[in-house]
């Protein structure tokens, strides 16, 4: 599989039309479903190659847009998340400058 290929799960007379946000993969547990003694087992199953993370980053930002951005009718929510991910980064950005002014009882 190379740079902007399908998946090679995925087959256009078993899956349809291609859809980016989703994984053509073999079926498995959803994480949330996962109990606390399979959580190895399950870390197990997952591919660890860079082209894997590359791909589950991928899907998660298709689902995003699907979800929040490409709706007729969207709301005000992405331009909040953005305006929040924004605030949190430049305050992890700044925080040696701004942990110094931190309120102190001196008594």
């Amino acid at each position: 599989m190379g740079f902007g290929d399908y998946p090679k799960e995925y087959s256009y007379e078993l899956h349809g039309s291609y859809d980016p946000a989703k994984y053509y993969g073999p079926k498995d547990t959803p994480f949330g479903q996962v109990k606390l003694g399979e959580l190895g087992a399950w870390f197990g199953r997952r591919q660890k190659t860079p082209q894997a993370v590359a791909s589950a980053i991928s899907r998660a930002w298709w689902r995003y847009q699907h979800k929040y951005i490409f709706p007729k009718r969207t709301t005000v929510a992405p331009f909040f998340q953005i305006t929040f991910a924004g605030m949190a980064f430049f305050y992890w950005l700044n925080y040696d400058r701004i942990k110094h002014h931190k309120n102190y009882k001196y008594h």
